[in-house]
């Protein structure tokens, strides 16, 4: 299904607001490790969402998102953005930031809640 003009600017607003509140859980610390950590990660599962969901129907975008957000996860195993953030190149460095260095089940658990609240907000708007 493609999105109408008026849904992809919605969504392209949606995008922007997210990545502007996840930018501001990285640099405002509250002292609970729920906002000051997790929130992030939520907000960053939802900004893949919304990015998806760009180009296809809800439904086939949260498990997208939900695939893509488990394989970042899973790549930290190999080591690789560890070693990339400790490279003398800053896009280097700003990769492994964006997709993080260190595996945690918690960040899936993160992930999962921030994609299912974009989902339950997308599709009672879509049904509303």
């Amino acid at each position: 299904m493609v999105l109408g003009l008026r849904s992809r600017v919605s969504w392209v607003l949606c995008l922007v607001g997210i990545i502007a509140m996840g930018i501001l859980s990285r640099v405002v610390h509250t002292g609970l490790v729920v906002f000051d950590k997790y929130l992030g990660d939520a907000l960053y599962a939802a900004m893949v969402y919304a990015i998806l969901r760009l180009l296809w129907r809800a439904a086939a975008v949260a498990v997208c998102a939900m695939v893509v957000m488990t394989v970042i996860e899973l790549f930290q195993l190999t080591m690789i953005p560890a070693h990339m953030l400790a490279s003398e190149h800053l896009i280097a460095r700003i990769c492994a930031r964006l997709m993080g260095t260190e595996f945690s089940f918690l960040d899936l658990l993160a992930y999962g809640v921030g994609i299912g609240c974009i989902y339950l907000v997308d599709s009672s708007h879509a049904e509303g």
